[in-house]
């Protein structure tokens, strides 16, 4: 398979630093490049509670932190994509639902490319079965379990 071209830039808030050796660069890239069906410009900020609350707060007008937001300006020719993710929040999920921080940090990141690319789960049950099957599929691919 071939895989898309993808300029990556990865970002660690100084408060979610700690996540940085869950995240080495090859393996977020590899992981995105998997869920994308185009060449993409996409940055990951990976940032503490209180910034991941102020943003979701700013740009979906929801007063807390949640685990992934995808902010995309362009999905043709090329994707161009912000892709920020809470640590907190990411950690928390990852111990509630027993699966390592690797794996939750894998399926967001593929969640939100997938965003990125127009793909979305809340305008219908239909969008959102297809959208976890295509998941779970990309994840299969790079060796991880069903996420749902």
């Amino acid at each position: 398979m071939a895989l898309n071209h993808l300029t990556l830039s990865l970002q660690f808030a100084r408060d979610a630093t700690d996540h940085r050796p869950t995240l080495p660069r090859h393996k977020v890239a590899r992981w995105i490049r998997h869920a994308l069906a185009v060449d993409a410009e996409i940055t990951v900020r990976i940032v503490g509670s209180t910034e991941g609350q102020r943003l979701n707060r700013e740009f979906r007008h929801k007063d807390y932190a949640t685990n992934v937001l995808t902010f995309d300006y362009q999905q043709e020719p090329t994707v161009l994509a912000d892709l920020v993710l809470c640590a907190p929040v990411v950690e928390r999920e990852a111990r509630e639902q027993g699966k390592t921080l690797e794996e939750h940090y894998a399926h967001l990141l593929v969640h939100g490319t997938l965003h990125a690319q127009g793909w979305d789960h809340e305008t219908s049950e239909e969008d959102a079965q297809e959208m976890e099957a295509y998941e779970t599929a990309i994840l299969g691919e790079l060796g991880f379990d069903d996420p749902y």
